[in-house]
């Protein structure tokens, strides 16, 4: 990493501070903070060692994929670290990062560099809006889709709709999955309406979280993934052992009893992702 120790610079369109910080309980590795909330966190020298535990169950769910290189395309840059992922896992695969604030992306690949090679295409805008102007080929021959869309803390309410869905679904190849970042408190109800919101525009969806969370008991992250094929049934012990600990993995009539009714979410009913408490995510540098 080049520059000072601690690299930091405000981002021109939302005005929040980014900063790169060297993580202490994960020697060799580097988190990203924005706006005093942890985004992201990349291992130079090994980008398939994962420490945030949502990122790690996405690095699951993207390990159970066909083998060799996939076409993904990520909503939501932070450092990049799951197209670092792909690349290390899946050398030669075709990615697209779609992200707003493009002064992110410069300090980030001026601080914590690309691998060398790797054919990662970053544009630069709205998710949504860049996701209904991607190229024509794209459509219908993209593996993976990654939803991991903040404005700081929190999920804005245009990337959570059905109608967003939709035309995240638009980009699937046959089998492709999408797998989505949801942040939620006590209770669950905006997570519980995205389910039922990704279920409702793919057809097939499992929830993957610390058990402690999907029961509503603390905020955190669950990961939603959908396909518009069935989920192999294989996925799911597979998913369940490899955490991180203590893990749940829910699909099928308990994914239905867990949405419980909620109802799915609209372009026009649709709101951002509560804020999460100050001593929950933010750092308070």
């Amino acid at each position: 990493m080049s520059g000072t120790e601690h690299p930091s610079t405000v981002l021109s369109l939302s005005g929040f501070k980014a900063t790169i910080e060297p993580e202490r309980w994960f020697e060799g590795s580097y988190t990203l903070v924005v706006d005093g909330t942890p985004q992201s966190n990349v291992h130079l020298d090994d980008p398939t060692k994962l420490f945030f535990e949502y990122v790690q169950r996405i690095g699951l769910v993207i390990d159970q994929l066909p083998d060799g290189p996939i076409t993904a395309v990520h909503l939501g840059a932070g450092a990049m670290t799951l197209p670092r992922y792909v690349e290390a896992t899946r050398p030669g695969s075709r990615q697209q990062v779609v992200e707003l604030e493009s002064d992110l992306v410069a300090f980030v690949r001026e601080n914590l560099p690309l691998p060398k090679g790797a054919s990662i295409r970053v544009r630069h805008g709205d998710a949504r809006a860049v996701l209904e102007k991607l190229p024509t080929g794209l459509r219908g021959s993209v593996d993976l889709v990654i939803v991991d869309v903040f404005g700081g803390a929190r999920i804005p309410a245009h990337v959570t709709s059905v109608e967003f869905y939709r035309s995240v679904v638009e980009l699937l190849a046959p089998g492709g999955i999408v797998a989505v970042n949801i942040a939620d408190g006590p209770g669950l109800a905006f997570a519980r309406g995205q389910a039922a919101t990704l279920m409702t525009a793919t057809g097939h969806v499992a929830a993957l979280a610390e058990t402690q969370i999907l029961k509503g008991r603390r905020f955190g992250n669950v990961v939603l993934v959908g396909s518009a094929t069935p989920l192999p049934l294989e996925w799911m012990p597979r998913l369940l052992a490899g955490g991180p600990h203590p893990a749940k993995v829910i699909d099928g009539r308990e994914l239905t009893d867990w949405i419980a009714g909620a109802p799915v979410v609209t372009d026009t009913t649709a709101i951002p992702s509560p804020p999460p408490s100050k001593n929950i995510f933010q750092t308070g540098k």
